[in-house]
């Protein structure tokens, strides 16, 4: 695999350690992306929303991609998620990706306005790609509709990928909606379509989609990749199902970090989370946990 090549398989939306009072805990950043890879997962995807990407400032950003590439974290291992609500602050990022040899980027709508027609979508994208000017990106679209409250519509995709059709790489829907995932299947076949609900990843692979890029795969990897293998996928797909009910009693952030600071030997990496997220109190933390144990242990 190269670092241009297309996504497959199961990719972690990576989780954002951050020392108390401070910015990334740069350290701990490198140490959780080598487990993640150790333990079978197939890249990372940094400064996404489980990443908190967009509680971070441009600068930190940069630093944590430089961080994880200065320790010896292979470019091909990773894509960089680089939306903004500014679309300089988008293009100073993926401007970066693109220097630091990392080419496949994901990039979400800006966000800040809302009800944007598919023309505005769409012409927001182009801008990126023709101000970049950069035959080396790969673009992969972020719909997440719930958050971004701007859909990324299969519409726009399909005009995208006939416009720019070396440069558009993929799709990561994060919709929840199964419906979106088939038209998008239909629609543009030739890319890599790539689903954020895990209990969708069975059923998306067998409709011809190309894997996952998660949040999960944090804390629970390895049941993650059970989904992908279609002797385990029923048994790890109803397990992820009840997992998802327990930790959607939470914020979703806060609560993957809780379980991620279970695991770890010093517990003071994981808990803290960017404003204007809080962390899990301690009592939340104790009954999710308690929660959790029959069902897989941290």
């Amino acid at each position: 695999m190269t670092a241009s090549s297309p996504i497959r398989g199961l990719w972690c939306a990576s989780l954002t350690p951050v020392e108390q009072g401070a910015g990334i805990d740069c350290a701990e950043f490198v140490a959780h992306v080598r487990a993640l890879l150790a333990s079978g997962v197939d890249g990372i995807v940094p400064f996404g929303t489980t990443g908190e990407g967009p509680s971070f400032s441009v600068d930190e950003r940069r630093k944590g991609l430089e961080a994880l590439l200065g320790a010896g974290i292979a470019p091909s291992s990773v894509a960089v998620a680089t939306g903004c609500a500014a679309f300089t602050d988008t293009l100073a990022l993926t401007r970066h990706a693109l220097e630091s040899g990392c080419p496949r980027c994901l990039v979400m709508p800006p966000f800040f306005w809302k009800n944007l027609a598919n023309e505005a979508v769409f012409c927001f994208y182009a801008g990126l790609i023709e101000t970049l000017g950069d035959s080396r990106l790969r673009l992969y679209l972020y719909h997440i509709p719930q958050l971004s409250a701007v859909a990324v519509a299969p519409e726009v995709v399909g005009r995208l990928a006939r416009a720019y059709p070396e440069t558009i790489a993929g799709v990561k829907d994060s919709s929840g909606d199964f419906e979106n995932t088939a038209r998008l299947l239909a629609v543009v076949p030739q890319l890599s379509i790539l689903v954020g609900h895990e209990p969708h990843l069975p059923r998306s692979m067998r409709a011809g989609g190309a894997g996952t890029i998660c949040g999960i795969a944090n804390v629970y990897p390895r049941l993650v990749a059970a989904l992908l293998q279609p002797d385990r996928s029923s048994d790890a797909q109803a397990r992820i199902r009840r997992l998802l009910e327990i930790i959607r009693n939470y914020p979703m952030v806060p609560a993957l970090k809780a379980i991620r600071a279970a695991q770890a030997v010093d517990e003071a990496h994981w808990l803290a989370v960017r404003p204007p997220l809080r962390p899990l109190a301690a009592v939340e933390r104790q009954d999710l946990l308690e929660s959790l144990k029959p069902f897989a242990a941290p």
